[in-house]
């Protein structure tokens, strides 16, 4: 008996989901490098919503005429321009637009205004896609009907093109970065709806939720205590990737001219005033460009890293 309780002591304590799918994820290079990205990104859109808002030099809205479509990394010309409306540390970092707003600082204020669009927009359509895909994978079996309607109002809503129909929606809306946030967010919570209607399904024959039912618990908890927790693997990977498509769709509106509308800046509306300058000032167009690509792809290759830990049939390839 006492060599038993020995060898059990000896074992090594098993791991948390969280705690393996992070040792996991931790090997996928490529996944670490869009991590650290994204961080950086982070980082960057912060200082730039204080800097933007606090300092003068960091205005992205000032007017400097007689310095525009000046190449990156020019020195202002002093003289020319009255000393409050220097841009940073005296120099142009990424150059000028056609009204000679420093692109650094629109820049960073467009850095922060994309990735909050992205967030709020994933946000809602998470909320509202586990809030149907629960609803139809609990109650399914008991109450037909309610599977059947969201899912097929989902199958509706997957008919229509979703930039169209975003589109669409903010033509009939006053344009605003918050009914930006909330169109492209109750336009793309299907495939979440889908995912955890999916899990539910598998959890719900699951002998933990058998043994909570057959306590008595309230539907409440297990669905909040113990179903979602087991179900948000596949939402989050889901949601990370989620704001990069938001980020893209943001600026696919904002380069339409549909978007967040002047003064605030976005990757966006900045590729969409630079298109008219492509080979006369081609930093216009390249910086904003090379911005969205980047950015895209550090939550795609985090979104696929995440996929990976969280999936032990995809760890051994």
């Amino acid at each position: 008996m006492a060599e038993d309780f020995a060898a059990a002591e000896a074992l090594p304590e098993s791991e948390g989901p969280l705690r393996e799918a992070w040792r996991f994820f931790k090997k996928d290079r490529l996944a670490l490098v869009g991590l650290w990205v994204l961080a950086a990104l982070l980082f960057v859109a912060i200082a730039g919503k204080l800097l933007t808002e606090q300092l003068v030099v960091f205005d992205p809205a000032t007017v400097r005429l007689p310095e525009k479509l000046l190449p990156p990394m020019t020195a202002a010309s002093e003289g020319r321009i009255p000393a409050e409306d220097l841009p940073t540390f005296g120099i142009y970092l990424l150059g000028t637009d056609d009204l000679g707003r420093d692109v650094f600082a629109r820049m960073l204020q467009g850095s922060f205004v994309s990735l909050s669009i992205g967030f709020v927009a994933v946000g809602i359509s998470v909320l509202i896609g586990i809030s149907l895909g629960g609803l139809a994978g609990f109650y399914g079996a008991r109450f037909g009907i309610v599977d059947t309607l969201i899912m097929r109002f989902t199958d509706v809503m997957l008919m229509f093109p979703t930039f169209f129909l975003i589109l669409t929606v903010v033509a009939l809306l006053p344009p605003s970065i918050y009914n930006i946030m909330i169109v492209i967010g109750v336009t793309s919570w299907m495939g979440t709806a889908r995912f955890v209607r999916a899990e539910f399904l598998a959890l719900r024959e699951q002998d933990f939720v058998v043994a909570a039912q057959a306590l008595g618990l309230p539907e409440r908890r297990i669905i909040f205590r113990h179903m979602v927790p087991n179900a948000i693997a596949p939402v989050l990977v889901s949601a990370t990737i989620g704001v990069a498509g938001a980020i893209l769709t943001e600026s696919g509106l904002s380069f339409l001219g549909f978007g967040v509308q002047p003064p605030f800046a976005t990757w966006g509306n900045i590729l969409a005033d630079g298109r008219g300058f492509i080979f006369d000032a081609p930093w216009l167009f390249f910086v904003p460009g090379m911005a969205i690509l980047v950015v895209v792809l550090a939550f795609n290759l985090v979104g696929e890293g995440l996929r990976e830990a969280f999936n032990p049939k995809l760890r051994g390839r």
